[in-house]
């Protein structure tokens, strides 16, 4: 009896160590979206536009900010290796922060103009600092994920959560315009780094292990993180935010700010379970790829606990978008719930496929992920050329949109599929 209850308690890890990740996303996604009502009253459909533009440009530079070298810390056998690569990704987030600030510095007004949206010159000042506390969140983030730390994971999702909305209700009562809606994304990074750090700082000797020249064998052993990798989830964060840049620039910043609230409620199950699945199924994957050279079974497993979970919420959602919009962020919010019915079906294949997408970096053919995001990319930009010329309406991109990257994604699936059944 007490070794089969061993035995289901050792099988279990995968579903408690989502549960677990599941548990502090939830609820630090619950705090944002109970604020939702009070912020979009107190800010503008322009002022979470210019929010919507400083995100996606921080989304962009944060993303590269390690030269992904982030993801190759949960590899190694060895933890003193780990150690000496999240040394080397924050290193580079260092340098590339201060390269980000002179080229402010110098082109600010310049940028702005090229994204078609001058409110943003000023704001652009904050975005090095933003780039430099995400990089450390994404290196610091690895380092606890190859530690089974998904409690402290958790802890900081949630100390993000409540320094975001301490912030921007706090500034928004007393200061008109954006301002608030920034300061409460750098001070969220800011907190959770602080959480994530215990875990590197309660490990023995860390200091000690930091060498120089294991350092530079490191960025040789795993240069196809910067190689392609780097390349790739550029691509794979420009997809996902060029077209916030893009709806700015071809159509108007308010109708940019519908579309980020739209964003930032059917992400939910994303952000809650998705990233939850994603995380632990790196770790699970890694594991199965070093004991078998696949890692089949972890993915078919995670791939139907994804169907299953997401297909219901996004049905819901589906039906209730335009009235639940309206109701709670108010009447001149509805146009957001429709673009979040167009978009939902897209949603929740995109939920099943990024959750997979971590296939690619176990097995180590990144050069896959390359060519997948540059399709992206290509698809992203040729919808808006289209808009562009043929004079096509948001609404209707949107569907065109939808419909031709759900194909794409399902695409996607398969691929990794056979990449999870490939051997070592």
């Amino acid at each position: 009896m007490l070794k089969r209850a061993k035995k289901y308690y050792s099988n279990s890890e995968f579903t408690r160590n989502v549960v677990t990740l599941m548990t502090g996303t939830t609820i630090a996604q619950a705090i944002p979206i109970a604020i939702s009502p009070i912020l979009t009253r107190i800010y503008t459909p322009d002022d979470f536009g210019v929010l919507a533009l400083f995100m996606a440009i921080t989304a962009i530079t944060g993303a590269i900010s390690n030269a992904k070298y982030e993801q190759a810390i949960i590899l190694p056998k060895n933890n003193n290796n780990s150690i000496n690569i999240l040394v080397l990704g924050i290193a580079i987030s260092f340098l590339f922060s201060l390269f980000l600030l002179i080229i402010v510095v110098i082109f600010d007004e310049k940028i702005a103009i090229l994204l078609g949206n001058i409110k943003i010159k000023n704001w652009l000042y904050f975005v090095p600092i933003s780039t430099l506390f995400l990089g450390i969140f994404n290196s610091l983030n690895f380092y606890n994920i190859r530690h089974k730390k998904f409690k402290n994971i958790a802890k900081s999702q949630v100390t993000k959560s409540t320094s975001l909305a301490i912030t921007q209700i706090g500034i928004g009562f007393f200061k008109n315009g954006p301002f608030g809606l920034i300061l409460g994304q750098i001070m969220s990074y800011l907190s959770g780094n602080y959480m994530l750090f215990k875990t590197l700082k309660n490990t023995e000797n860390y200091k000690k292990v930091i060498n120089n020249n294991d350092i530079k064998k490191l960025s040789k052993k795993y240069k196809k993180f910067p190689f392609f990798s780097l390349p790739s989830v550029f691509l794979n964060v420009i997809n996902l935010n060029l077209m916030n840049i893009l709806i700015s620039s071809f159509f108007s910043v308010t109708t940019l700010g519908f579309f980020s609230l739209t964003q930032r409620i059917i992400g939910i199950p994303s952000r809650v379970i998705g990233n939850s699945l994603s995380q632990v199924y790196f770790q699970k994957a890694t594991q199965e790829y070093h004991n078998t050279g696949k890692t089949y079974r972890v993915f078919i497993k995670t791939l139907k606990k994804l169907v299953i979970i997401g297909f219901p919420i996004f049905l819901i959602l589906f039906f209730i978008a335009e009235p639940t919009f309206a109701f709670v962020f108010g009447e001149k919010w509805r146009i957001a719930g429709t673009y979040a019915k167009i978009l939902v079906p897209f949603a929740f294949i995109r939920f099943v496929s990024s959750s997979l997408s971590n296939t690619i970096d176990v097995h180590q053919v990144q050069q896959v992920g390359l060519i997948i995001n540059l399709i992206l990319l290509l698809t992203v930009i040729i919808s808006f050329y289209f808009a562009k010329i043929f004079n096509i309406s948001f609404i209707h991109l949107l569907l065109f949109y939808s419909v031709i990257l759900s194909i794409e994604y399902i695409i996607f699936i398969y691929l990794y599929f056979i990449i999870s059944k490939s051997k070592k």
